[in-house]
This record gives structure tokens, sequence and C-alpha cells, in this order.
């Protein structure tokens, strides 16, 4: 499944690991300290990573660490709160994946964030292509849990999970007991029987999602996001050929987030006597 991430594009700016402090402690800088995190990954080097310092000083002092999916207005309020000036974020600080800001140079909405940020110095680090790659993917270990799924999941595949004797509502019923407020996008016979449901997190592409739908062994996959004119139409074209298939869209946020509370979790085995805290972002938006 490794080849599920090989379409989402990375930056064009490696990240330079500096020293070889094993150990971490209050005086640890944002720089030893994301230094450390990645080799506790046991990934191999990325490279052209997008998980770099997006702002502040590496060499900042860390208080405290907050684990988030999108580092909002409203989470980094909350890192402050809690003393937390080391912000590890899944996802993009400014509004796209490599974080360009040069067309929101005039812009109030980049200019208020990026003050904040400033005024209470703050370091924002993201943490995305090597939390995939700690074995059997943190961000999906974490949706794993949340959703309750351990005992389904596959030992020789993290994304696939199989369910005996269940129909498309019923997952969906599993499903929106996790997420209540949430609506899902779904694709596919409400009655079809279904054992094989293939995870495909985040914004993975259509490429990756169709190429589960095409896995004869595969029924359901569940998405967090894509282009509506993409994944949704070849699975509706499939279905009105009379094939077994199906897909639900969750969003992004809801596919990935908890994985940021295994972070925190996670971090908490080697960071020593630095608080962490998970601060939840929740959607981006509410259903009407």
């Amino acid at each position: 499944m490794k080849k599920l991430f090989n379409l989402i594009i990375i930056s064009a700016l490696p990240l330079f690991l500096l020293g070889q402090n094993a150990a971490t402690n209050t005086s640890s800088s944002a720089e030893q300290l994301i230094e450390i995190i990645i080799k506790e990954t046991g990934a191999d080097l990325v490279p052209n990573t997008v998980d770099v310092i997006k702002e502040g000083n590496p060499e900042t002092q860390v208080t405290g660490i907050a684990t988030c999916m999108f580092a909002t207005m409203d989470v980094l309020r909350k890192a402050v709160n809690k003393n937390c000036n080391l912000i590890i974020v899944h996802e993009p600080l400014y509004y796209n994946h490599l974080d360009e800001t040069a067309q929101f140079q005039q812009d109030s909405v980049y200019l208020e964030k990026k003050k904040f940020i400033d005024d209470h110095n703050l370091v924002i680090w993201r943490f995305h292509d090597y939390i995939h790659r700690i074995p059997s993917d943190g961000i999906v270990s974490g949706i794993v849990e949340k959703l309750g799924w351990e005992d389904h999941r596959a030992k020789d595949n993290p994304y696939k999970f199989t369910f005996a004797n269940i129909t498309l509502t019923d997952l969906l019923k599993k499903l929106k007991s996790t997420f209540p407020e949430n609506n899902f996008h779904v694709i596919g016979d409400p009655e079809m029987q279904l054992s094989n449901v293939m995870y495909v997190p985040g914004a993975s592409g259509s490429g990756a999602q169709i190429a589960q739908l095409q896995n004869s062994e595969v029924d359901v996959v569940v998405a967090g996001e894509v282009p509506q004119w993409e994944t949704y139409e070849y699975a509706r074209d499939a279905i009105l050929q009379g094939r077994k298939k199906a897909v639900v869209f969750i969003g992004h946020i809801n596919s990935e987030e908890y994985g940021m509370k295994f972070c925190a979790d996670w971090l908490g085995k080697f960071v020593k006597d630095i608080p962490i805290h998970f601060v939840e972002c929740g959607s981006s938006y509410w259903s009407y």
C-alpha cells in the first residue's frame, strides 16, 4: 500500500536534520525535538518532504507540544492557553499543500494568523510524510482506534478491514456512530453485502481510490475526499454496470484527524518532561 501515497505531491524543500542528541527534556529546542521525532518513526529519509518548520525559530526552547490536524486560529489559541509553543500539524498551515504564501502577502486573513504565530513565538512543524511511514501508518492507526476497528484490521495490510455478514447500510451506521455530526457521500447499493473494506485516508487522489475499486477483493472504499467528477463517477458507472462496489467519502478531516491523537500518545512514549496535548480542530464546515 505504499504506492497509495505516491500520488501525494510533496515539497521541493529538503529537511535538514542537525545533531545526534537522543534525550528529550525541557531544555530541548524545537529543532532537536523534530530530529528525534523523525528518527523515532524508523522511516528512511524522505526526499523533498513537506515535513519542515513552516513558521518560527528552530532554536526555540519547547515549553509544550500541541498536535493537531489543522492549525486553525482556534487550535492556535488553545495551544497558547496550554503553554504549548511547538505546534505539530498534519496538514498545511496556509491553505495549499506547499504553504506557498506569495498570493497572501496583502491578505488580512493570512496576515492576522501570521501575526498571532509571531506574537506568541510559536513554532509550526508539519508532520505528514513521516507519520504515515510509522509501521502500520500512524494516521490510520489513530482512526482505527477511534472507529474501534482493531479486530477487523488485516495483519498483512494496515489499510484493509474485513467484516462478516454486514451490508453497506450497516457499515454506514458504524461510521455515523463515530461521526454523528457529519454527513457522508455514498455511491453504492445500501443493501449490498460486503466483506472487505479498504481505507484510503485524506486526499490520496482518485488514482489511489480507483486502484482499490479495481481490486477484485475490495468491496468498499472508505475515503477522505476527491473532486466529485473523478472517483464518484467511476464508482457510479461501475455500479450501474452491476458491479458489487461502493465508495464512502467521510471527509478529509474525519479520515485522518485522530491520527494526530495517536501522534500525541506516541510522542509521550519518548518525549519526557514536556507536556503534550492533542487539540481537535473538527470539521471545516457544518452540514445543512
